[in-house]
């Protein structure tokens, strides 16, 4: 229990995402205009049903993972929670002054993937997709479980599979082209790399004493 009680209000940070979802719901619209950037690649790309699970298996992964870091390791858990926040909003304003709209296709049938597909589509304009949201929190996890101390096969195996089927799945089930997917792994990789290799300690002590921080560097140098 006293587990539980510890981890409760660092688990609750994990509001911010839904939260952050407001702004892209708002922008999720051809109001400001829209870019394609559909290429001949994109049209030679199937469209394959079966992968709207691991497309809709995004949310669990995405929430079940960083709740894993949080339970395991604290340090690991903050930064990547931080990483995907900056990444979304990095791509709410790009979204604001670049949209772009993707083609869907027509769904014939009535089976369960159809439906499933059919209910993403609805609940979800052809908007909001450069760069792909699915993509950029896919590639931090796998970012983060390479720098989570305590990784392992089994921890390592899971997240790369189920993040590489997601970021798949965004093209096949024609959610995003390819330059949605490249641009959201150079976001997510940018957002990390500055959240992993600033120094945290640094910013903390530069808030509160800048003038003492700088003078313990410069000693530091000599």
């Amino acid at each position: 229990m006293p587990k539980v009680i510890k981890n409760f209000m660092p688990l609750c940070l994990l509001v911010s995402i839904p939260i952050s979802n407001l702004i892209y719901c708002l922008l999720n619209n051809a109001n400001r205009g829209t870019h394609s950037l559909v290429t001949d690649l994109d049209q030679g790309i199937p469209f394959i049903k079966l992968f709207i699970l691991p497309y809709l298996m995004w949310y669990f992964f995405i929430f079940g993972t960083l709740a894993y870091f949080c339970l395991k390791d604290k340090k690991t858990y903050y930064r990547t929670l931080l990483s995907i926040n900056l990444g979304l909003l990095v791509a709410y304003g790009i979204y604001f002054f670049f949209q772009t709209d993707v083609p869907r296709p027509d769904l014939i049938g009535n089976d369960f993937l159809t439906r499933m597909i059919s209910f993403v589509y609805n609940n979800d304009q052809p908007y909001n997709a450069f760069p792909s949201i699915h993509v950029m929190t896919s590639f931090i996890m796998i970012k983060a479980i390479n720098k989570y101390p305590a990784k392992n096969y089994l921890n390592v195996t899971f997240v790369y599979i189920t993040a590489i089927l997601i970021i798949l799945a965004t093209q096949f089930i024609k959610q995003h082209v390819i330059l949605d997917l490249f641009s959201a792994i150079v976001l997510g990789g940018l957002v990390f790399d500055l959240v992993f290799y600033v120094n945290m300690e640094g910013v903390r002590a530069w808030l509160k004493e800048p003038y003492l921080w700088l003078m313990m560097k410069k000693r530091s140098e000599i």
